[in-house]
């Protein structure tokens, strides 16, 4: 089996970015909480065309998540996560502690205003902060070429493209298409928690939120697709939405009307233990 070196220290893992850079290698990063699967493995395999050498980190980063949400039952598996990098062609693993990451005294925050205060940063107050706070943590002791993210998390990409260009970071901020089960799923580690038959329920989310998008697409008022989107989860067997919603894809504003813009219809929902979330472009 192919072995990478992990980086336990900050420290560790700069010299080895600059030993890259001595030798005129470009440098690829791809943050992950760990729990991989294959969309994660599309991220690093796309940095891996893009890079000459690609860092994976794996950190279950606390400051994002709230109370009461999933931090300890947070799929950890770093031997496993570990093996699927190597596999995938990454060149090391960052993998911190918290006291590494956030030292006795740390109390600085990065916050995007905006962007960050609807969809999922309107359900979970806070969550974007900590995402934030923590990538640029990671660019900044990094400092990779570019940067790669899934379009899953959609609100994320956008929000990590606006922190890194207002804040000069020089980084190319670069989204990966959402990876799908042959059903149409949109692979999560979150979609661990969901039974057997948890899981053919869940399969309607991507159904239900295309046909959504495409009815906005054709002439549709959005507001009336996405009404008729979440009726039909919950008929579907979904326990709860959080939101489904039509917004600009870059500035997140809502949208009515497909006009010359692009948008995208986001979704989150409760089954079992998981709360899904997908979204779709309107075409």
């Amino acid at each position: 089996m192919t072995s990478i070196p992990i980086f336990r220290t900050v420290a560790d893992m700069r010299a080895q970015v600059q030993d890259w850079r001595t030798d005129g290698l470009s440098v690829g990063l791809v943050p992950t909480m760990g729990g991989l699967h294959a969309g994660h493995m599309a991220l690093v395999k796309a940095a891996v065309k893009k890079a000459d050498r690609v860092i994976a980190t794996i950190f279950v980063n606390p400051t994002q998540f709230g109370a009461g949400e999933d931090l300890d039952s947070y799929p950890r598996t770093e031997d496993a996560d570990v093996a699927m990098i190597a596999q995938a062609g990454g060149a090391g693993v960052f993998v911190p502690s918290v006291s590494e990451m956030y030292p006795e005294g740390f109390a600085t925050r990065v916050e995007v205003d905006g962007l960050t205060n609807v969809l999922c940063g309107g359900t979970r107050p806070g969550h974007f902060n900590g995402v934030t706070q923590i990538v640029s943590k990671l660019l900044n002791q990094s400092q990779p070429d570019m940067a790669f993210f899934g379009e899953k998390d959609w609100q994320q990409l956008a929000v990590i493209r606006r922190m890194a260009r207002d804040l000069d970071i020089p980084v190319q901020i670069l989204g990966v298409a959402t990876v799908r089960d042959e059903y149409g799923l949109a692979l999560s580690s979150r979609n661990g928690y969901l039974s057997a038959a948890e899981i053919d329920v869940a399969r309607q989310f991507n159904v239900i939120l295309k046909k959504a998008a495409y009815a906005i697409g054709t002439g549709g008022i959005a507001s009336e697709e996405c009404n008729i989107a979440a009726e039909a989860l919950l008929a579907a067997g979904f326990q709860k939405i959080d939101y489904i919603e039509c917004r600009d894809s870059d500035s997140l504003e809502p949208v009515e009307r497909l006009e010359s813009q692009s948008c995208r219809i986001f979704g989150a929902a409760f089954l079992g233990k998981a709360r899904l979330i997908d979204n779709h472009l309107v075409a």
